[in-house]
């Protein structure tokens, strides 16, 4: 990176804390919500269940193809969050990314299920039959709709009720 935007860059990103060896599924939906580049999200289930769902952007590396296909076209010092069918598997992919020389995997605690209890945005066969509602998408279209909520339940008031309330307690 050029040094001077390096250290124009430097005053305004926060440096990221590192990856965790297990994540909550709020953290990574976080790091998606505010845009923050630079990781990588596997799903090491086999091809047709990744077809039928996954997470939204998830990579398809089926275990037994993990280390032939993320050596090549994953850097090894990306944070990487991977979940599989259960905590066996997706542990199992961890270590083999680990002992293959990836620095920064963490195991995705609770996988796709916990994904989807909160609200994650998902993809696939079976998810597109149930689409995700906008809201879900972004942080700025959940506020947007706060807003419109808000809007609708605030009461509002004409200038001659303030004008008689303010008459009134004048008296």
């Amino acid at each position: 990176m050029d040094k001077k935007l390096e250290n124009l860059v430097g005053g305004i990103i926060p440096q990221q804390p590192p990856i965790e060896a297990q994540s909550d599924v709020h953290v990574l939906k976080s790091r998606l919500e505010w845009g923050e580049p630079a990781f990588t999200i596997l799903d090491v289930r086999d091809r047709q269940t990744y077809n039928e769902g996954h997470i939204l952007g998830a990579m398809p590396m089926p275990v037994d193809e993990l280390v032939e296909r993320a050596v090549p076209s994953v850097d090894k010092s990306r944070d990487i969050y991977i979940y599989g069918v259960n905590e066996e598997q997706t542990a199992q992919a961890v270590q083999l990314l680990r002992s293959n020389g990836f620095e920064h995997v963490s195991e995705l605690k609770g996988g796709l299920a916990a994904w989807k209890a909160i609200g994650g945005p998902t993809e696939g066969i079976i998810e597109s039959r149930t689409p995700a509602g906008a809201d879900e998408y972004n942080v700025v279209s959940r506020v947007q709709d706060h807003l419109e909520t808000q809007r609708k339940e605030t009461p509002t008031v004409s200038r001659s009720e303030i004008q008689n309330r303010s008459e009134t307690e004048q008296k």
